[in-house]
This record gives C-alpha cells, structure tokens and sequence, in this order.
C-alpha cells in the first residue's frame, strides 16, 4: 500500500471518529499532493513517486515551523497550537529521521565512498547518501553538515 492509500485510509477514520484537526490536515496533504500531481503532469508524470510525496511532506512541515516561529513573534498562541497540530500528523507520515550520530556516520560513509575531498565534490557526496539513505534524512540538513566536513 502506497502512502496516497495510506493518506485516505487514514482520512475516512478521521472522519468517522469525529476528529476534525486531523480531519483538516490531512485534507490539506491530499490538496497539496494533488498539486504537485498536476504540476508533474508536463513532464509526462500521472502522479509524482512516493519519494517526491516524503519531499512534498518535508516542505509542509518547514513552512509550518517557520509560520510557528512568526506566530510565537506575534504572541499568537492559537496559530501556534494549530500548525504544531499539523506538523505532528504530517510528520506522521514521515519516515524516522536518523540521529545525529548516525547522520554523521552515514555522512562519514559517503564520503569515503565518493572520494571526496574538497567542497567541490559536494554534489558527489550528498548524490549518494540520497541513493543510500533517502527517505531517512531530510536533505536540508545534511548538506550544511557535508559543506562543513569537506571544508574543513
């Protein structure tokens, strides 16, 4: 079962529990999803893969930390609470992001199996932890960690 069956299996239970934030969040991933479906479309694409869909994800959840940080600016505890709501049932769905430790230890990995050994060869690196570890890490992450090691 794919994360789309997954999205509205999980819809119809909300529904019918009477869970209307959840109801709600998931209705806005399924909008968004559909976008990105359509937004494909030149490209010959009917619907975007699942490892697209964990990047469409990752982009909700940072545009809805950033608009926490702007609403606990603005002392609006009520915005902050509803998108925090959101951000857990998107994160739902995400896969278990490594630690730290273990981030560093893949980074590690990557570099050595590219060969890498200037900032030039970031691109090397940061192709192979996503061949390696894709869904696992949030890319946006990593890549200051990749630029840092191979500068220093």
């Amino acid at each position: 079962m794919g994360l789309r069956d997954s999205f509205r299996d999980q819809l119809g239970a909300s529904m019918k529990a009477g869970d209307a934030p959840r109801t709600s969040a998931l209705r806005m991933i399924l909008a968004r999803l559909k976008d990105a479906d359509i937004a494909a479309r030149p490209k010959g694409v009917a619907a975007i893969s699942d490892d697209e869909v964990l990047g469409v994800l990752r982009g909700m959840v940072k545009s809805r930390r950033e608009s926490v940080a702007l609403y606990r600016q603005g002392n609006r505890p009520e915005l902050v609470a509803k998108e925090e709501a959101e951000i857990a049932v998107i994160e739902s769905f995400l896969p278990q992001a490594m630690d730290q430790s273990a981030m560093r230890e893949a980074i590690d990995q990557a570099i050595a199996a590219a060969g890498a050994t200037s900032p030039k060869d970031i691109g090397k690196v940061m192709a192979a932890l996503k061949a390696a570890h894709g869904a696992a890490l949030d890319m946006g992450q990593v890549g200051p960690l990749v630029k840092s090691r191979l500068a220093g």
